[in-house]
């Protein structure tokens, strides 16, 4: 896939290029704000998106996109800023070919996310609970803001589908704490679980009113392989960090002691 980076900041193309040195499926070339030799290459190569800063000094982001369309309509067009520009500041032309908005200091994890859905190419999110709980997207940890909208997180793993109520999360995370306190407490680390899939660009969880839901299309965990029968090395630990997770540790021993009597 060939992509375009266009700025007039070094920093900014630095960045870039830690993403996509080390991805074969991403042909990267990198410009300053030169527009002819930008469109001179857009000519001779099939292109199909552009990074794009929005201010730089010998042509606007916009003036710059609305050329690349007009040599290529099926270019995809990603805007960078420091800025707050929305799609609303745009032209019609180039709000239509506008995929997205990226604000600077860019997130590398929301960079990423959008090379590989320009690439049309599945993002999965990696889940460990074997030993600590952890996540990773493209073997990059997602940064959670709060360890209780980590542990939340974990536990709508170990659900495995099933909708958790409020109550029965505040029963699990917040045992001891009086009931209207727990309610705050839980609603910060909701807030902060969405804050950080929102950052991420990893969209997994439905907030539903007093409930979550986890879809699991997209996510790989180790503890569902383990109940797909899938061959898996368990350490012996299970979410080691959460005192609740001891009931889903024994469930885990006995179903593979009995996977080992049926052989």
């Amino acid at each position: 896939m060939n992509i375009i980076v266009v700025d007039d900041e070094v920093s900014s193309l630095s960045l870039f290029l830690n993403q996509v040195v080390d991805d074969e499926a991403v042909n990267c070339r990198f410009f300053r704000d030169n527009p002819g030799a930008i469109l001179d290459y857009c000519k001779n190569h099939d292109v199909k998106g552009a990074f794009v800063d929005i201010n730089m000094h010998n042509i606007q982001g916009d003036a710059l996109a609305a050329m690349l369309i007009k040599e290529n309509p099926d270019m995809q067009i990603v805007f960078v800023t420091g800025t707050n520009t929305t799609m609303d500041d745009l032209s019609e032309e180039v709000r239509e070919h506008t995929v997205e908005i990226l604000y600077k200091p860019l997130d590398s994890m929301a960079l990423k996310r959008r090379l590989l859905l320009m690439g049309n190419r599945p993002v999965k999110l990696s889940v460990r609970t074997f030993g600590a709980f952890d996540c990773f997207i493209d073997k990059r940890p997602v940064r959670f803001s709060s360890n209780k909208s980590k542990e939340l997180f974990a536990l709508l793993i170990v659900e495995n589908g099933k909708t958790l109520s409020m109550d029965r999360a505040i029963s699990m995370l917040w045992p001891d704490k009086d009931l209207s306190k727990a309610k705050i407490l839980y609603r910060d680390a909701v807030w902060r679980l969405r804050k950080t899939l929102e950052d991420a660009n990893f969209q997994c969880v439905d907030f539903l009113r007093a409930s979550l839901s986890l879809n699991k299309d997209d996510i790989q965990c180790d503890y569902y392989d383990l109940l797909d029968g899938k061959d898996v090395y368990y350490t012996g630990e299970f979410l080691s960090s959460y005192d609740w997770s001891y009931p889903y540790e024994s469930e885990i021993d006995y179903l593979l002691e009995k996977r080992k009597g049926r052989r």
